[in-house]
Formats: C-alpha cells, structure tokens, sequence
C-alpha cells in the first residue's frame, strides 16, 4: 500500500480522538466512493455527449411501449 498524510488542526484531532473509528480505513472508503462517483459522472457526461452527437431518434411510441412491457413482466 501507499502512504497519503493529511494534517488537521488540533481541534479537529481532539475530537477525533473522541470518536472510536478507524480513520484511515474510513478516509479509504471515502475516497473510494468519491473516486466511484467521479468516474460514474464522466460516463454519463460521455454518454450524454454520444447521444447528442447522434442523429438518430427514438421512434415515436417507443418509450410507451417498453414501459407497458416492463409493467407486464
């Protein structure tokens, strides 16, 4: 593993001193799901930028019609 050093002030270190957590294993789900989220909101972004780019379009009475399926199984 790599080491990544953080500073806090004191207070900040006071109370969570306080507080019976393991900080380094939270601080590594944290960045986890941040980094998650950030590449989920990239894929998106790409998805979105495809869409647009492309000149086809959902034929009419498509998104009904999926939905009535949906609804029957």
């Amino acid at each position: 593993m790599e080491t990544v050093t953080i500073k806090v002030d004191e207070e900040l270190k006071r109370r969570m001193d306080a507080v019976e957590e393991n900080w380094s294993a939270y601080l590594r789900d944290a960045i986890r799901k941040r980094i998650d989220e950030e590449q989920r909101r990239k894929a998106a972004e790409r998805l979105l930028k495809d869409l647009r780019a492309s000149p086809k379009k959902v034929p009419s009475g498509f998104i009904n019609a999926r939905i009535r399926e949906a609804r029957e199984t």
